[in-house]
């Protein structure tokens, strides 16, 4: 991306070896648009936004993604909600030991070197603290 300039055109085979989903392709795409940069793929001719049908297919495709991405979330809610009713809904594992965070505030080390030693993020160790109060 950094070597594309205003009134190229990214020419790719196919739209998958540019993104891995239509999310992240829409992303790039827009980010090729806002550099003056126009997209093509090969083996999908109607995806070329140097065109205004081009244009619109893509628009399409990102109005799927969006579409796509909305159906997955309702259905991970939906899951979450059947396991807690099933009482098995465990949530992610927490990242943060709490019980070592506690011990070395204990010895006087601080938030900044507690994450550094634990590899979290000083806002991490602050919210450890505050669950172990």
């Amino acid at each position: 991306m950094d070597y594309v300039r205003e009134g190229d055109v990214l020419v790719v085979t196919r739209m998958d070896r540019l993104s891995r989903s239509l999310t992240d392709l829409r992303l790039t795409v827009d980010l090729l648009t806002a550099k003056g940069v126009g997209f093509r793929a090969l083996q999908q001719s109607g995806i070329d936004t140097t065109r205004p049908e081009g244009k619109l297919m893509l628009a399409m495709l990102g109005a799927f993604a969006e579409f796509e991405t909305d159906i997955r979330k309702e259905r991970q809610l939906e899951g979450i909600a059947k396991a807690k009713a099933a009482n098995v809904y465990k949530g992610r594992k927490p990242t943060v030991p709490v019980s070592e965070v506690r011990r070395l505030v204990a010895e006087g080390v601080g938030a900044t070197e507690i994450g550094r030693r634990l590899g979290i993020g000083r806002a991490s160790v602050y919210r450890a603290i505050a669950r172990a109060s």
